[in-house]
């Protein structure tokens, strides 16, 4: 059956809309109608190979929808189903699954390297990050489908695949935020703006968005953040001065951006925590010095995935979202269709706006 999609057709190209033709689901695997796909920065950063990703690919790796049907051997969901779909599917029995480090798991994007379906030229397509959440539909491994929880509107739920993931985790996983610390954001985007609401969630008492454009305070402000700063060379300054000269207790960078991890760890107080969620290039490179490492006694630790487990934390996501303590539209700036996917790539590299959000 033929589906729209947004295809990449060589890592630095424009991305295509064009048909695809999908198989039925086989064994173990279940096929999806998505309802609203996010449009993360990876997406972008695969695009642009920052990050590895087969070409062609069907980009896309938070997203949300219906079963359409499933192959011999699934039974966690049926046709008609509400799922979120998982990206990072764990196997298990890496050394990091038993050691309980699934976000960590060796094998999660083995999927990514397969043949997903074929362009009406014959052309092989891969599903870029194990999903290929920019299409009408997608055929996924069952492991990638998660049964969304009662009372999450479909279409938002999208967010909870990827940003809402990475920001919670960040916050309570990774830094482990703890009611009364004072906590800075670095970027304002999807992630920036779930990490913020994680931080209000966790009890944080003074919560400080750090982003480089002034547009996005409001944005901000409505996630939780207490007190909002331009970013420029004396962000740490004017964090310290928001903090009584100290810094906060945790930093969460969302950008992956060498300047903004240094002022990130240079807003941090002595012996306080900062955590990296953005993904940068390995042309960024970050220098610290021995004494410093000594005096500051801070810690800095890199966050994949939230270092969430998604199966367990979307239950968690979804009762803060039915008890009013997660607000997932404040995470959406823009609602598009596939097309739309191109200009919101662009945004995101100019800095402008939250979460763009593909609704079919």
């Amino acid at each position: 059956m033929a589906v729209r999609a947004a295809v990449l057709p060589a890592v630095g190209s424009p991305l295509e809309i064009t048909a695809i033709e999908l198989p039925e689901p086989g064994p173990g695997q279940v096929r999806v109608r998505l309802a609203a796909a996010g449009v993360c920065h990876s997406d972008l950063s695969l695009s642009d190979g920052t990050m590895r990703v087969p070409a062609p690919a069907v980009l896309g790796h938070e997203g949300a929808g219906t079963v359409v049907s499933v192959g011999p051997g699934v039974a966690h969901v049926a046709p008609g189903d509400e799922v979120v779909l998982n990206w990072a599917p764990s196997c298990g029995s890496c050394h990091a699954c038993m050691l309980g480090e699934v976000w960590l798991c060796a094998h999660a994007l083995d999927g990514a390297a397969a043949v997903h379906a074929r362009t009406a030229d014959g052309r092989e397509v891969h599903p870029g990050l194990n999903v290929a959440a920019f299409a009408e539909e997608t055929v996924v491994a069952a492991a990638c489908v998660l049964p969304l929880p009662p009372g999450v509107p479909l279409t938002d739920a999208a967010l909870l695949g990827c940003a809402v993931l990475t920001g919670y985790g960040a916050v309570h996983h990774a830094a482990r935020v703890r009611a009364g610390e004072t906590v800075a954001v670095f970027g304002a985007g999807g992630v920036g703006l779930a990490t913020l609401q994680a931080a209000r969630i966790a009890g944080a008492s003074r919560i400080v968005a750090v982003d480089v454009s002034p547009e996005k305070e409001e944005l901000a402000r409505a996630a939780g953040a207490t007190d909002y700063v331009v970013a420029s060379e004396e962000t740490p300054r004017a964090i310290r001065a928001l903090t009584g000269r100290q810094g906060v207790d945790v930093a969460v960078e969302c950008v992956g951006r060498a300047v903004s991890i240094r002022a990130a760890w240079e807003s941090t107080r002595r012996g306080g925590r900062t955590t990296v969620v953005g993904i940068g290039g390995k042309d960024q490179q970050v220098t610290f010095n021995a004494l410093e490492l000594f005096h500051w006694g801070r810690t800095l630790s890199g966050c994949v995935y939230g270092n969430a487990d998604p199966a367990k934390d979307l239950p968690v996501l979804a009762e803060h979202v039915r008890a009013g303590r997660l607000d997932l539209s404040v995470l959406v700036t823009d609602r598009i269709a596939l097309d739309g996917i191109p200009a919101a790539f662009e945004n995101m590299t100019s800095g402008k706006g939250g979460r763009a959000l593909v609704v079919f």
